[in-house]
């Protein structure tokens, strides 16, 4: 059985030549955005392969334009719709600091004295670094933590643990 995994998510078209908006969930947009790669489309009832014809970035989207679909009617179908990779089509080898988002998402985050802190559920990458949304332990909102080595001390997938060193009131509130 193949594993999937998800790379961005549909939120909308844009203009009228077959481009959609992406939110992407994925750190390697270059690799996986590249022309001529496959990406697949998930929607309720299936999982449809597309090409990618052109890819460039706007603002905080990527838009994405996929061979065969030149006109915004051709797309507007695939709103709310999940982009996935096959997992077997990932690098084998990462830098020793690289991690994949599937990775990262659902291990443990404790503070560098043992602290629980919650569970990383989701990783935003809205500009310069990435930052980790964690569920936290007890109750309560969302915690951010920024992915940056200041912070994220140690990531130990063995383990199924982060250690991070937050900074002063990164955990008020």
């Amino acid at each position: 059985m193949t594993d999937w995994l998800n790379v961005g998510k549909i939120v909308n078209t844009h203009g009228i030549h077959g481009e959609v908006r992406v939110i992407s969930r994925t750190d390697f947009q270059e690799e996986r955005y590249s022309t001529g790669n496959t990406l697949y489309i998930k929607t309720e009832n299936e999982r449809l392969p597309v090409t990618v014809a052109k890819w460039r970035q706007h603002k905080q989207f990527d838009l994405i334009t996929f061979e065969g679909f030149d006109n915004v009617n051709e797309v507007e179908k695939f709103k709310g719709s999940l982009l996935q990779v096959d997992a077997t089509t990932l690098q084998d080898q990462l830098a020793e600091d690289e991690f994949y988002y599937h990775q990262i998402i659902g291990l443990r985050v404790e503070t560098v004295d043992g602290r629980l802190v919650g569970t990383v559920k989701e990783i935003l990458s809205p500009g310069a670094n990435d930052v980790w949304v964690i569920a936290p332990a007890e109750k309560g909102k969302d915690i951010l933590i920024p992915y940056i080595e200041s912070v994220v001390k140690s990531i130990l997938l063995d383990d199924n643990k982060v250690i991070i060193e937050p900074m002063e009131g990164l955990l008020d509130g």
